[in-house]
């Protein structure tokens, strides 16, 4: 085992006087502090003092290794804090953690509800929009920020997204003397003279949320008519089978809503497409989803994008399937998930040769719509579409 050199401190408003004894012991014996100015000024560290660096970077408390170290952070340092980052990078035997109640257990005491029942989110370091996903009726959310200016720019960005009659408690300076919950509507949010450390309670309404089906409407994405139509996206979600934390490959992506959908059941994604403006439009709609963090967006053509990419659990090919990319993916993704949709008869008979060699499954979807037809109506045919699903 590594010898212990740095304790890993929640601290709160409250300061020295919340700490456990194990907390202010091991806060007496370091001869570093290392935290934000705010912290190291409820810790009184004084000259032992030393402020994170910005952007915030891990390396000053490792570059210390093997003297005695304190780090402070807010609440639980596991939650959204520094003692996550810190612990990829040392041996367990070489850190102590003493955590704090953090702002989301305040938050939840202060309103009276079940934390099990809440989504946490950490906004202070992430875009408006991870909340997308989360935001429908009924739904209780708690969301760190980073300043007092970013409340009133959360509130207009969810009047943007059409939840205007959301209801809004800002959480102030929890678990000190400067602690004050205030109550708003964020379309008629005017609240003055808001003090940080502060955090925002929403109860969403106004909208309906995201569909959690597969098949998001068509129109919800930024396209150039280059995209997996929502009927035929649902079925090729199906066969993809999403599972949290899988990898996939988009190749061809088009708009990324194969994608995109894939990131909102909570997976990861690689969309390859070669034209710069419809990348552009799959980063759009990856930041208007909430999806940035999970979605990569590479600009180039299959398979020489794939390069060094790491290993997917599945792929979806949306364009230019051929023998050489068939090829390249079992080679770069063995065992993966392939589905592949052929418009053309050149691809479709190009499937039908690989499933008489590789096996997998082959399905041929006719789909139509209702569609005036002079002053009545009738079925307006699509394409039909041969998809193929088998692993690498």
């Amino acid at each position: 085992m590594a010898e212990r050199w740095l304790d890993i401190i929640g601290i709160g408003e409250d300061g020295l006087a919340g700490l456990s004894g194990a907390a202010r012991a091991a806060l007496d014996q370091a001869t570093h502090i290392v935290g934000g100015p705010r912290h190291l000024a409820l810790a009184q560290a004084g000259a032992r003092g030393q402020a994170w660096p910005r952007p915030f970077d891990p390396a000053p408390v490792l570059a210390l290794r093997g003297q005695r170290v304190a780090v402070l952070a807010s609440g639980d340092p596991f939650w959204f804090g520094a003692g996550g980052t810190l612990a990829t990078q040392l041996a367990p035997g070489e850190w102590t953690a003493h955590p704090a109640p953090s702002t989301f257990s305040r938050a939840a005491a202060r309103l009276g509800w079940r934390l099990e029942a809440v989504t946490c989110l950490g906004l202070h370091a992430r875009p408006f929009a991870a909340a997308r996903p989360h935001l429908h009726p009924g739904a209780r959310l708690l969301c760190l920020l980073a300043s007092a200016e970013a409340v009133g720019a959360f509130a207009q960005w969810l009047c943007d997204q059409g939840f205007g009659r959301s209801t809004l408690w800002v959480l102030e300076a929890l678990g000190g003397p400067r602690e004050r919950v205030r109550q708003a509507q964020a379309q008629d949010f005017d609240l003055p003279g808001i003090a940080a450390p502060v955090a925002v309670a929403l109860e969403p309404a106004g909208a309906p949320g995201l569909p959690r089906a597969a098949g998001l409407p068509d129109a919800a994405f930024a396209h150039d008519g280059q995209i997996t139509k929502s009927p035929m996206r649902a079925l090729t979600l199906s066969a993809l089978a999403p599972r949290p934390g899988e990898l996939l490959w988009d190749v061809g992506a088009g708009s990324g809503s194969v994608a995109i959908e894939w990131c909102l059941a909570g997976g990861h994604a690689c969309a390859v497409e070669q034209h710069a403006a419809r990348a552009a439009n799959i980063q759009a709609n990856a930041v208007q989803f909430g999806v940035a963090e999970r979605l990569q967006v590479l600009v180039g053509r299959a398979p020489q994008a794939l390069a060094g990419l790491e290993p997917a659990q599945a792929v979806f090919v949306g364009g230019g399937f051929g023998p050489a990319l068939f090829e390249a993916l079992r080679a770069a993704s063995p065992g993966a998930r392939l589905v592949t949709n052929a418009v053309t008869l050149e691809t479709e008979a190009l499937l039908l040769q690989l499933q008489a060699r590789h096996g997998g499954t082959l399905l041929r979807i006719d789909i139509a719509q209702a569609a005036p037809l002079g002053r009545l109506r009738g079925w307006a045919p699509s394409r039909p579409i041969v998809q193929w699903s088998v692993p690498l």
